[in-house]
């Protein structure tokens, strides 16, 4: 009988210390009762085979087993008497952990790497050589209390194994690890409105190994790992607000939207756990995941080691972190920033206001570089010469850039020429960088940035039915070619202005450094003087103005030699937008 007062439950795991209550005392009385009386018997008689239920029970069982305490299901697990192949569902609210078993040697090393990717490995416990009960739970086994474990030899998988209890000699040089498991954090979605599509569909959640190296520390070194569930789009927000504080269940998503992003091919052919159908309206959202250490083990080539099964995770008395989110610092927002390839983007609520409040500034609707884009000369010499200039080798599979930004910059009208904002004909004058702007639309990951402030420049396109209304000799003068973001300013040069200073506060916003570096390495805050460098300043722009002057460039508006720009004095108008602009970015 595995019952309280014996002095080992008949599954071999010793019992020491007082009696303690039935193991199924405090489990939630909502139960129903067939799932009541198959956990009680369970636990009660060893000989039960649930394998033997109606596929009926079985279902009644699995769904039950969401409000089963922990150290409940842990003795049940214990006791080889689950016929199911994933914990998702179970123990509500509780934590669940990842686990990898190491030698000893290999120890230090390992949790130096958890550290260093603390998205994927968020470190909840490391054990002591051949401590198998954890303190993360009561009464506890790490050789017998995981539904199935997996065993590596030089880096091979050799198999899968329901106990440990056979290597329980090796076992004592060596150590284990307790990481976060996002299955932690599936009631809190779920409180939030969102479905968990695997629970409902009642299979293990979809895994992908991507093509995002994780940070090295050697031997260790692999590709991140991620889960995927299918977040209606109206709710993406939320699911990020749920699980951006539990950073023990690795926090908030590193992608939404398009998996080539992240080099997973095919959503139907997961590498671990089971392909979860999307219906129609969700976007594949993706969280960073534990299996990455199980890829980090088999990398590392140790001559024995063990895992959880993807999916059959060690559960703990731990209930999830309750987080009160401080400031607007703190708050996640999603922006979707592509429909082709779909990409949705991160960043705090501070960040974002900061940005409103620049395009309140100069009216704008910004795009975003991801680095800086080097200065070169485009000329046409042949039909494929664009695609030549931004892809490697004219491939479009390998795009030399990903953003492309023109700024006052004449663009080709509907009649084939290009225009000033006094309706006169300057083709002459423009080589055809539209060709640039055309080509990005047939490769995949290149975006483009007009930016204009009179509807003649390169990108207006976008915004041409309203050029032609409100714009004297719009009719003429509107450029035809489109670009996927495009800032209207009162006067250009602010909207580069803009850009700078977006940049800026998206680099120094810890939510999107996170979300870019998907959840591995360690913060790139640091570039933060990088970008201050890059910033306009009052002394910059006036000693350009100054040299232009000298070389007697003029006003295209007016034909002055001056300090203006498009009329407009640089002294106490195009110098208090700078002041103004950096005021909001800094702050």
């Amino acid at each position: 009988m595995c019952g309280p007062t014996a002095a080992a439950c008949p599954c071999g795991a010793a019992r020491p210390g007082p009696a303690l209550p039935p193991p199924w005392a405090g489990a939630a009385r909502e139960l129903p009762p067939s799932v009541w009386h198959v956990a009680k018997t369970a636990l009660k008689n060893e000989a039960i085979t649930l394998k033997h239920q109606t596929k009926a029970e079985e279902m009644i069982l699995t769904g039950g087993l969401k409000s089963v305490l922990p150290h409940v299901l842990r003795r049940i697990i214990r006791c080889n008497k689950l016929s199911i192949s994933s914990t998702s569902g179970m123990a509500e609210g509780y934590k669940q952990a990842n686990v990898v078993i190491l030698h000893k040697s290999l120890a230090d090393d390992f949790e130096k790497f958890c550290h260093a990717n603390d998205g994927p490995l968020p470190l909840l416990y490391r054990s002591k050589p051949g401590e198998w009960a954890c303190p993360l739970s009561s009464d506890s086994d790490i050789r017998t209390d995981c539904l199935q474990y997996r065993i590596y030899e030089h880096g091979a998988y050799t198999g899968s194994l329901k106990s440990l209890k056979d290597y329980s000699e090796q076992l004592k040089d060596m150590v284990t690890f307790y990481l976060g498991c996002s299955f932690s954090f599936e009631k809190a979605v779920q409180n939030a409105g969102i479905p968990i599509r695997n629970v409902e569909q009642k299979c293990n959640v979809s895994m992908y190994k991507t093509a995002v190296p994780c940070y090295s520390v050697s031997p260790f070194r692999c590709n991140l790992v991620v889960t995927m569930r299918p977040v209606p789009a109206s709710r993406l927000e939320a699911a990020v607000l749920a699980t951006s504080g539990l950073k023990a269940a690795h926090g908030a998503p590193i992608h939404m939207g398009d998996p080539g992003l992240l080099g997973i091919q095919d959503l139907s052919k997961p590498d671990y756990g089971d392909p979860v159908h999307l219906h129609a309206g969700d976007i594949p959202v993706y969280w960073a995941c534990g299996v990455t250490g199980v890829e980090a083990v088999i990398n590392c080539r140790a001559p024995l080691a063990f895992t959880h099964s993807p999916g059959c995770m060690f559960i703990t008395d731990l209930k999830n972190d309750s987080v009160t989110v401080r400031s607007s610092r703190e708050v996640p927002q999603v922006h979707c920033i592509s429909q082709d390839p779909l990409r949705y983007s991160i960043v705090s609520a501070e960040a974002a206001q900061k940005i409103r409040t620049l395009e309140a500034l100069i009216g704008i609707d910004p795009g975003i570089l991801k680095r800086p884009v080097p200065l070169l000369s485009y000329q046409r010499e042949s039909a494929d010469s664009a695609l030549m200039f931004l892809c490697e080798n004219r491939n479009p599979g390998r795009p030399r850039f990903d953003h492309l930004i023109a700024i006052e910059r004449a663009g080709m009208a509907a009649d084939g020429n290009y225009y000033n904002a006094r309706k006169v004909n300057i083709k002459h004058l423009i080589d055809p960088i539209d060709e640039l702007f055309l080509a990005a639309q047939t490769i995949p990951g290149v975006t483009t940035t007009g930016v204009g402030d009179g509807g003649n420049e390169l990108g207006m396109g976008k915004v041409k039915d309203a050029v032609k209304k409100h714009i004297k000799n719009g009719d003429v003068i509107a450029c035809d070619i489109e670009a996927d973001f495009t800032i209207v300013a009162g006067v250009s040069n602010w909207g580069g202005y803009a850009i700078a200073c977006a940049l800026y506060i998206l680099s120094t916003c810890e939510i999107h450094d996170r979300y870019l570096r998907k959840a591995v390495g360690f913060p790139q805050l640091s570039k933060k003087m990088v970008w201050l460098s890059a910033l306009p300043s009052v002394t910059k722009e006036e000693k350009l103005l100054k040299t232009l002057l000298r070389h007697g460039v003029r006003s295209g508006k007016t034909a002055s030699l001056e300090m203006e720009v498009d009329g407009l004095p640089f002294y106490n108008t195009h110098s208090l937008m700078i002041e103004k602009l950096l005021q909001e970015a800094q702050q």
